[in-house]
This record gives structure tokens, C-alpha cells and sequence, in this order.
């Protein structure tokens, strides 16, 4: 009779607590397969990984440790597997379902402990029946797995479950990665996970316990806590000094991971004490807001910055000039003049006009276009400057002579025909409101963007473009260059184009919507909607053909004045010259192949390395000029190395590469 009710009780408890032990196993089959034995699953069972996250098993009692755990890093997953998607989906309900089976399965397995003698007999039978349930449970889940997915998503969910568990467990850091999914056609690679580890993990995690250390400071409930508040401005001071100036973690010096892991443990202390959510959340949002207003106040200073920067003249371009007038003045009346003047007017010529008050910008000019010509000797150069840096302009080119091509260089000052009488444009420069404009401080009706400031807008150098045919009365082609671009290839083609009866020969920009129409002009007036369309293509001014016959046959000067009359006021377009050259030449532009001319190079420095190897001319339009400190690094080879640091000028000057 004992031994008949002693395997009835077997059975019964066999059913109470195998079934949920069976269930346990069904739903974490999958991760037992993937790992390396039983026992180390068994081992860490307190806390357990659930679609990427480390969730602790409320049943089991947690074990409190007194080493120093290392913080956890993040692990982002993109495109995993199907199996993870789903995991992903249900992890909540399953989580859910597994802690109210294992509460039964404990519940039952205590009320064993009382049974007396016989309780050690039927734990062991249990314990026995529950190994071969396991067993049988795996075997069975590993077939399933097996005919649902193929060899190679098997092996790649191993590997990530046996990573995801090693970094739980390792003693260092772990490193920001991202898991991308393979192609399903490509399974068999061998490239099936591509990892990408970010060379500052360390220095953001450091980061980001400095701003969890700052919100604790600002808490309320840490005010009664000044042993914390002591100890989390401490660690604060440490992982400041350890991040000092680093950008990659192999910057920071040997103790980073130590006051890492002092950080950690305490604001694992901070994370103990209790404070209402809603103030939290308040202070948070402050942070947040302050964080962004000093973002943007930094942003507003940085512009202003690099546009006090651009139009600086530095102290080595300061110097060039004054030296090269020095020189001048000292030489006699021949020793002033230039050869070959009887080619300045020949049209069979090919000639460029070139107008800058940069002696160093305008010898690149000059020095990368004859470098790249087949016949030099047909060449000529006609050089505009102004009063100041006349005497350093003709200087440089007596001292630098451009071989075979022919020089001119004029002084706009002695242009007497380009008065306030017959320009527009120099009537409204000194007009008072202009004047009132540029010098007055007057902030709060400054225009919004800084650039419509820039003191360049008050130099007629900037519009003589538009007084070609007056300049060249004799000429019937002029190639006009921009001071701040470079010639890699011989430009000899330009003057045997056909422009089709266009006046002028540009290079289109209408690639992105902000270089149209309608960002350079006023459409909300009326004079501008009704003649031209806001989508239509902009481009861009630095080189460009001219045919001077077509423009004194349309006459283009006299359209120019006519539109820059209506704009007195500036409501039709703000300062500069392309807008008015985008109404001046409108339906008169020839398209150019766009590989003649390309830009971005002084502001972009994204622009695409094969285009810039393949362009005839590059131009470093913006503010990060190549002859400056802050151009881009990586696009100011292309300039400098038609600029010879040798030259005596040069290092009197102290102006090096």
C-alpha cells in the first residue's frame, strides 16, 4: 500500500512541477541550443537576455556582490533575423509567462522540503526525470530549428546570442556595435555580420555618466544625502580630468577604465534613492532646452567668427603688398612697364579678365592657366586691381614674369568713364542709407543673414564683370576668372565654342533646389514673379566665356542699369552680383559641360574627389579660402602647389604652406 501511494505521489508531483519545467525549456530552447553547456546557463539564471536586454528573473533571489561589475555598453541590431523580430514582438508576454511557471515550479519543489525522508528520495527521481526531459526537450527543439531555418541563420543566431552573453561577462568595456543582416541570397558568405566598432565608445560612455552625475546634482532628494553628493562631484572631477582633450579612446590615459568603473558604482548608489518622476522629467527638459540654446548661440558666434575670418586680410598678405610696393616705387619708369603690349588688344589672342586686390590669389591664377596652356605666347592676362594694390600687383609679375604669356595690369581708379553719373550700382554704394546701412549700429534691423553684411559689397571691383565691353572695347571674346579658383586644364577651347547667339557661357547649379531662382531674388515681387520663374537654373559666376559682340549687340549694359535702378532700395534682390547677373543674362546663358567648372571647394567638404581630378577649373567659393587658416585641409594641396614658397617675397613675409 505505501509502496502504491509512494508512486502515486511520484506521479503527481512528476505532473506539478516537470510540466512547467517542460514549458520553461520549450520557450528557452533556442537560447539553451545556442549555448556552450548547460551549466553555464544555469550558473547566471538570475538575469536573463530577452531580445537584447538583460531582464533579472524576479523568482530568484538577486546576489548582491561587492566587486565592481563593469557597465554594460550598447549593442544596436539592425535587420536582424526572423527569430529575433518575433522575439522582439512577444518578449514582454513571454517574460510574463515563464516568472509565473517558474513561481509555481519553486512553490512546489519548497513543499517538498517538508515531505521528511522522503524527500530527498523524490527530488532525485525528479531531478533525474527533469535531466532526460531537458535532453529530450533539446534534441527536438535542435530539429525543429533545423528544418525551419538553414545552416547558416542557425549559426549566425548562435553567434549572437554567445557574443551577446561574453560581453555581459568580460572584464572591459563593452564597444558600440552594429549587427547588419546579410543579404538571405547571400547566406553562404562568409561576411554574413558586419561589425563596426566606434573608435570613441569609451569616451561616450564617460560622456554620458557625466550628464547622468549632473542630473543626480540637480535632484532634490540628493541634498539630504552629502556623502553622495561629496563622492559624485569627486568622480565627476576624475572623469573630467581623464577625458581632458581625447577623441578616440586610445587618447584617453591608462586609468580611464578605473574612474569609469568608480563612476558607475556611484551612480549605481544615486540610482537607489527615490525621487518623484514628474520633477525628473522637469529637470531633464531643462537640461535639454539649455543644451540647445547654448548650441545655437555657439552656432550664431562660429558664423560671425568665420566670416570675421574670411575677410580678415592675415598678416602674411598684409605684409606681401607693402614689400612688393617698397620694390616698385624704387624702380625706374622702364623698369615699370610690361613686354609684349602691343598684344594687349589683338582679338586672334585668347584673353582673360581677372579682377582682384589678392597678389598671391591672382599669381595662382596666372601661374596654374599657363602651366596647363600648349602656346603660352598667345595667352594675355588683363589684371584689374585697385589704387592700394596697384604698385604690388605689377610688381609681382615684374619679379614673377608668366614666360612667354602677356601681362597687363590696370588700376580701376583710372577707369574715368565708370563714374556715379553712368553706374547705378556706384550711385547707390555712396548713397547714405547704404553708408547708414554698413556702419551705423543699428543690430535690430541687421539682416538675418550675416553674408549680406560683408564689406566686399561695397568694392566696384565686384561688379566691373559688368562693364566687359567697356574695359575691352576692342576685344570680341574674354575668358573672366575669378581670384579665388584653379586651372588644371588647358582652357585654349573655350574662345572656338559656338554659344549660339548667348552672350555668356556658364556652368548650371539647379542640382539642388537652393540653387534656383527663386533663393537669390524677391518672388513675392511683383516685378520679379511676373518675368522670371523661381524654379528656373541658377549658375554660377568665377569662369565664364563672354562673347562682347553679342553683348554690345543686345546691349547688356543698359539691361544691367535698367534692373539695378529698381532696385535702389534692395527689395528686389540683396547686395552681391550674382542675383543681378541671373536678371541681367536671363535667357541668354549657353549650359556648359559641367566638368569646366566646379564648386564647393570653400565651403563643401563633401565635393566628390573624382570631379574635382576631372575639372578644368576649381573654385573655392565660401569663406574657407584656400590662403587661409580655416580652408578645408584636404582641397588646399590643389592651390598651394602653384604657389612658390621660395620666393623671396614669400618668406620675408613668413608666408609658408
Amino acid at each position: 500500500m505505501k509502496i502504491k501511494l509512494r508512486k502515486s505521489v511520484i506521479f503527481l508531483l512528476s505532473v506539478t512541477v516537470l510540466a512547467p519545467i517542460v514549458l520553461y525549456t520549450n520557450t528557452l530552447g533556442a537560447y539553451l541550443a545556442s549555448s556552450s553547456s548547460r551549466n553555464e546557463f544555469i550558473e547566471d539564471v538570475s538575469t536573463f537576455t530577452f531580445a537584447g536586454e538583460v531582464r533579472p528573473l524576479n523568482v530568484l533571489p538577486q546576489e548582491s556582490s561587492a566587486a565592481l561589475k563593469e557597465p554594460l555598453g550598447v549593442v544596436y541590431s539592425e535587420n536582424l533575423g526572423d527569430s529575433s523580430s518575433e522575439s522582439s514582438n512577444t518578449s514582454s508576454g513571454e517574460n510574463a509567462h515563464i516568472n509565473r511557471q517558474l513561481a509555481e515550479a519553486e512553490d512546489a519543489i519548497s513543499s517538498l522540503s517538508n515531505l521528511g525522508s522522503g524527500g530527498n528520495t523524490i527530488r532525485q527521481v525528479t531531478d533525474q526525470e527533469h535531466k532526460v526531459a531537458l535532453e529530450k526537450e533539446e534534441n527536438t527543439r535542435e530539429t525543429e530549428l533545423i528544418g525551419k531555418v538553414n545552416e547558416a541563420e542557425q549559426n549566425k543566431a548562435k553567434r549572437e546570442v554567445v557574443s551577446r552573453r561574453s560581453k555581459g561577462k568580460s572584464g572591459r568595456p563593452l564597444e558600440r556595435t552594429a549587427v547588419v543582416k546579410d543579404n538571405p541570397r547571400e547566406a553562404g558568405s562568409e561576411k554574413q555580420n558586419e561589425r563596426v566598432i566606434f573608435p570613441d565608445a569609451r569616451i561616450r560612455q564617460l560622456k554620458d555618466q557625466l550628464i547622468q552625475a549632473k542630473l543626480y546634482l540637480s535632484l532634490s532628494v540628493t541634498r539630504t544625502n552629502p556623502q553622495f553628493v561629496r563622492d559624485l562631484r569627486l568622480r565627476m572631477k576624475e572623469v573630467v580630468k581623464v577625458l581632458g582633450d581625447a577623441t578616440k579612446d586610445s587618447e584617453l590615459p591608462k586609468n580611464a577604465l578605473e574612474r569609469l568603473k568608480a563612476m558607475d558604482q556611484t551612480l549605481s548608489k544615486g540610482k537607489q534613492l527615490e525621487e518623484d518622476c514628474a520633477s525628473s522629467v522637469k529637470k531633464l527638459r531643462a537640461m535639454l532646452h539649455s543644451a540647445e540654446e547654448q548650441l545655437r548661440v555657439h552656432k550664431k558666434q562660429n558664423l560671425f567668427l568665420t566670416h570675421l575670418t574670411a575677410k580678415t586680410v592675415p598678416k602674411g598678405l598684409h605684409c606681401l603688398p607693402l614689400r612688393l610696393s617698397t620694390e616698385y616705387f624704387m624702380l625706374n619708369a622702364f623698369e615699370q612697364r610690361f613686354p609684349n603690349e602691343d598684344k594687349l588688344e589683338d582679338p586672334k589672342l585668347y584673353h582673360y579678365a581677372l579682377f582682384s586686390d589678392n597678389v598671391l590669389a591672382a599669381a595662382v591664377v596666372v601661374n596654374s592657366s599657363i602651366t596647363h596652356t600648349k602656346d603660352p605666347s598667345k595667352h594675355v592676362f588683363h589684371i584689374v586691381t585697385d589704387r592700394l594694390n596697384f604698385a604690388a600687383m605689377k610688381m609681382w609679375f615684374l619679379a614673377n614674369p608668366p614666360g612667354r604669356a602677356t601681362i597687363q595690369v590696370q588700376n580701376i581708379e583710372e577707369f574715368t568713364w565708370l563714374n556715379s553719373s553712368y553706374s547705378p550700382v556706384l550711385r547707390q554704394l555712396g548713397s547714405p542709407t547704404m553708408i547708414d546701412y554698413y556702419f551705423k549700429n543699428r543690430h535690430a534691423e541687421s539682416d538675418s543673414n550675416i553674408k549680406f553684411r560683408n564689406p566686399k559689397y561695397l568694392s566696384m571691383m565686384n561688379h566691373l564683370r559688368f562693364y566687359l565691353p567697356e574695359i575691352f572695347p576692342k576685344l570680341d571674346k574674354v575668358l573672366f576668372l575669378d581670384d579665388d579658383i584653379v586651372v588644371q586644364r588647358d582652357l585654349t577651347g573655350m574662345w572656338s565654342l559656338n554659344l549660339r547667339g548667348k552672350v555668356i557661357g556658364v556652368v548650371e547649379t539647379c542640382g539642388q533646389s537652393f540653387h534656383r531662382f527663386d533663393r537669390y531674388l524677391n518672388f513675392s515681387n511683383p516685378l520679379i514673379s511676373k518675368t522670371f520663374s523661381p524654379r528656373a537654373c541658377g549658375w554660377a559666376f568665377g569662369m565664364n566665356i563672354f562673347d562682347l559682340k553679342e553683348w554690345r549687340k543686345q546691349n547688356i549694359t543698359e539691361v544691367y542699369h535698367k534692373w539695378q535702378n529698381l532696385n535702389h532700395d534692395r527689395l528686389l534682390w540683396k547686395l552681391g552680383t550674382l542675383p543681378p547677373g541671373l536678371i541681367t543674362f536671363w535667357n541668354r546663358t549657353f549650359a556648359l559641360e559641367k566638368s569646366w567648372h566646379v564648386l564647393g571647394l570653400g565651403y563643401n567638404p563633401n565635393v566628390v574627389q573624382k570631379d574635382i581630378e576631372r575639372a578644368a577649373v576649381i573654385h573655392y567659393n565660401g569663406n574657407l579660402k584656400p590662403w587661409l587658416e580655416i580652408g578645408i585641409p584636404k582641397f588646399r594641396n590643389y592651390w598651394a602647389k602653384y604657389v612658390d614658397y621660395d620666393q623671396v617675397y614669400l618668406r620675408q613675409c613668413n608666408i609658408t604652406p
